[in-house]
């Protein structure tokens, strides 16, 4: 099968999933599509949105959608670790003998809803960051891996702040999207009504298995980004550093911290699976600018000159995506750049060189201006 026919069947397999996720939720075509290409992608995904927004049914829809086993943990405060990962435990055998087996916790599944994740103490939050970005789990100094493809998508009341821990920026840089779920319009109210008077379980039909998805991920892999396009990023995740020199004006005036090198791979990564889901096989700039907005957003700070401004997170990203507008078709990377600069500076040691072998006139050294130290 050539590339060509690759994308197609790629661009048909999403469309398929999007059509199923259609049956049992209504609208929220952003958040679906984002949440489709980040289980492609291999990363994680955090909501924040009000109670009863369909977060929940959303992930119970693409379990059935993509025919992957789903799994639920509302958090609280007295969730410990080993409620999330599972514990040793000790059994009987058939002949009397007493022996130790780890039983798996919840979150061995290839879909799990991390349902209200803030409500859990730092130390039981503390147990998702191992699988989430390792996609495996140590228990007892024993490690198990989880089967793939594994995708969390975690919960988080915006409203409610009683109760709840926030979240370490290191579990933060963990998840690759951070998606805002706004409410209903009136139509949409009207259909979730509707449809929820008819039934409540989901009815969507298995349309892709677990090995298409890798599959899928595979080819998403392969999809070129040329020099230009990739600078783009990552000037991008580096305006978000006010400390650089040419970080520009939005940063030095509005953000406290920057983001980690994980933006940058995650907006390359996503690029090349929203490109496919387009039915392109390159990586474009309008790609970097959609997906800058749930890539950065989690991992970036702004300070309070920008609160003071009524500023959100999302309008300071805009300002730097208009600053870096500017740098299209720039060139070449800062690696190209860093290289030449050697070669130039040689050259202008050697034409010094040159100048002062051909200088046959001795140059009288000058007296200091308190005359010369006496011993």
């Amino acid at each position: 099968m050539d590339n060509k026919a690759k994308v197609e069947n790629f661009s048909r397999s999403v469309a398929k999933i999007k059509q199923e996720i259609k049956k049992d939720l209504v609208g929220q075509e952003d958040i679906v599509n984002n949440v489709i290409i980040a289980i492609i992608a291999g990363g994680n995904v955090l909501l924040e949105g009000v109670p009863g927004v369909g977060k929940t049914r959303l992930v119970r829809t693409l379990g059935k959608a993509l025919k992957l086993p789903f799994s639920r943990i509302q958090f609280t405060p007295d969730l410990m670790p080993s409620d999330v990962t599972g514990t040793n435990v000790i059994e009987k055998d058939a002949s009397g003998k007493m022996n130790t087996v780890f039983q798996r916790g919840p979150i061995f599944a290839n879909l799990v809803l991390a349902d209200e994740i803030n409500r859990a103490t730092p130390k039981t939050q503390s147990a998702m960051l191992e699988v989430m970005q390792e996609h495996r789990v140590t228990v007892a100094n024993k490690t198990y891996s989880i089967s793939e493809p594994f995708f969390v998508l975690a919960t988080q009341n915006p409203i409610e702040q009683d109760g709840t821990y926030p979240l370490p920026e290191a579990q933060m840089d963990r998840f690759m999207f951070k998606l805002l779920v706004g409410f209903p319009s009136v139509k949409e109210l009207a259909d979730i009504v509707n449809m929820t008077q008819v039934t409540l379980e989901e009815t969507a039909d298995a349309v892709v298995d677990g090995a298409t998805i890798l599959a899928m991920r595979e080819l998403a892999k392969s999809v070129p980004v040329v020099p230009d396009v990739l600078y783009y990023a990552m000037r991008l995740v580096a305006r978000t550093h006010p400390e650089l020199e040419d970080s520009g004006d939005t940063a030095k005036k509005y953000i406290k911290y920057g983001c980690s090198p994980r933006a940058g791979q995650a907006l390359i990564t996503a690029a090349k699976v929203r490109a496919l889901i387009d039915g392109r096989y390159n990586v474009s700039y309008e790609d970097i600018n959609s997906l800058a907005y749930p890539v950065l957003r989690h991992r970036m700070k702004i300070n309070y000159t920008a609160i003071n401004e009524k500023l959100t997170v999302d309008d300071v990203i805009d300002r730097l995506i208009s600053e870096n507008a500017k740098e299209k078709g720039s060139g070449k990377l800062d690696a190209d750049k860093k290289q030449e600069a050697p070669a130039e500076t040689a050259i202008d040691n050697n034409e010094n060189t040159d100048a002062v072998e051909e200088s046959a006139t001795p140059v009288k050294k000058k007296k200091k201006l308190f005359g010369n130290k006496k011993d």
